[in-house]
């Protein structure tokens, strides 16, 4: 282990892992009925909305909740091997009880964690008024968690995405709450982040000082062509070759559309979005402001605005590492993805030696915890 601490910047509480009653609980009465909640279905305890979509099997895995199949993946068959999944059998919500969650904080060696909600299961709800509520219940859920161990649990906010207005709202009052950050769903057919309607959304992030969040997650399935094993194989292998490149749409509407020059105290993390390619993302914006967009309202180049005030997240980029002095180094933060099948607890101590061992203390520092600790006000440990 390192000789400093290790913050986790990207952990998530998936909606699959929440208390089953936790959003007919507290619902309003005239909309208990219309909330997510477990049912008995063929393939166990299922997390069903209230349109009929399966919102992923309880306690399965990752945002999905996909079910667990030995021998499958390597990864999830790790965190199977620490008890997981059967911890959950047992009504044990490792992951969405904070004691639990600070002892595998402790088994893989990290002292502090920033936890992703439900990320884009909102939007699959369809109905703006129950989203509205969800998100708002999922909120109070995750402050409430943090209040357990506030020095060493984050939690981001999930906003709502029908309106910007609303998102707004709900970030602010986040921020009154005790969250540390927002996250705004990537969602098919969402309105584009360039557009001005954001501009609320970028000011109450900028008054309230807390970062706004995109994380990656995974596209609208087209079935037309997922008609056997083999084929859904290889689409999945295609999707995880590339997903995290397709935040690079964020990052360019956020700095072109001007809101990092007229909000200097916002800050945008993309979550889960590795961070190899971001180099070359800069140099090619820098190029076309250069040929063609100056008309646009930047004073500076693009890749300060990235510098000054956007980081992201990665569990594993040698690539980036290597390179990392271009990506920045203060933009770069380091995260476990637990509990997700590609993440990397309960061995991340490991992974952190092989990829960052030989890099200088003070440069290992900032990726591992000084950058997660500034930005989401942790304690600052020696």
């Amino acid at each position: 282990m390192f000789n400093h601490p290790v913050i986790s910047a990207d952990g998530h509480i998936d909606l699959p892992w929440l208390p089953p009653t936790l959003f007919t609980d507290n619902a309003p009465t005239a909309l208990k009925d219309k909330m997510p909640k477990v049912v008995d279905a063929p393939e166990g305890k299922t997390w069903m909305a209230h349109n009929g979509v399966n919102l992923g099997l309880a306690g399965g895995m990752g945002s999905a909740g996909r079910p667990y199949t030995p021998g499958q993946i390597y990864r999830s068959d790790r965190m199977a091997a620490e008890g997981l999944y059967d911890d959950y059998k047992r009504g044990i919500l490792r992951t969405s009880t904070p004691a639990t969650r600070l002892r595998d904080q402790d088994r893989d060696g990290v002292v502090g964690e920033v936890l992703y909600g439900i990320l884009g299961a909102s939007f699959r709800l369809q109905d703006p008024e129950i989203v509205e509520t969800v998100v708002r219940i999922y909120n109070d859920f995750a402050a409430n968690f943090c209040q357990a161990c506030p020095e060493r649990l984050a939690a981001i906010a999930c906003l709502p995405t029908f309106s910007p207005d609303k998102a707004a709202e709900e970030l602010r009052r986040c921020a009154q709450i005790g969250l540390k950050g927002a996250e705004i769903p990537i969602s098919p057919g969402m309105m584009p982040l360039w557009h001005e309607d954001w501009n609320s959304l970028w000011a109450a992030a900028h008054e309230c000082g807390i970062p706004v969040h995109f994380h990656t997650i995974g596209p609208k399935t087209d079935m037309t062509w997922l008609t056997n094993h083999r084929s859904r194989r290889l689409w999945l292998a295609t999707l995880l070759t590339g997903f995290q490149m397709s935040m690079v749409e964020a990052l360019g509407a956020i700095i072109y559309c001007g809101a990092l020059e007229r909000f200097p105290n916002l800050n945008i993390v993309i979550g889960e979005a590795g961070i190899g390619w971001i180099p070359y993302a800069l140099e090619r914006m820098d190029y076309e402001w250069e040929d063609q967009f100056k008309d646009l309202e930047l004073k500076i180049k693009p890749s300060e605005y990235w510098y000054r005030q956007m980081y992201a997240t990665y569990q594993q980029d040698q690539t980036g590492i290597d390179i990392i002095d271009k990506v920045g180094v203060n933009n770069v933060m380091w995260g476990s993805d637990f509990p997700h099948p590609d993440g990397i607890w309960p061995d991340s101590q490991e992974f952190l030696q092989q990829q960052l061992g030989h890099l200088p203390e003070a440069t290992r520092r900032k990726l591992v915890y000084e950058n997660a600790a500034k930005l989401y006000k942790f304690p600052m440990r020696q």
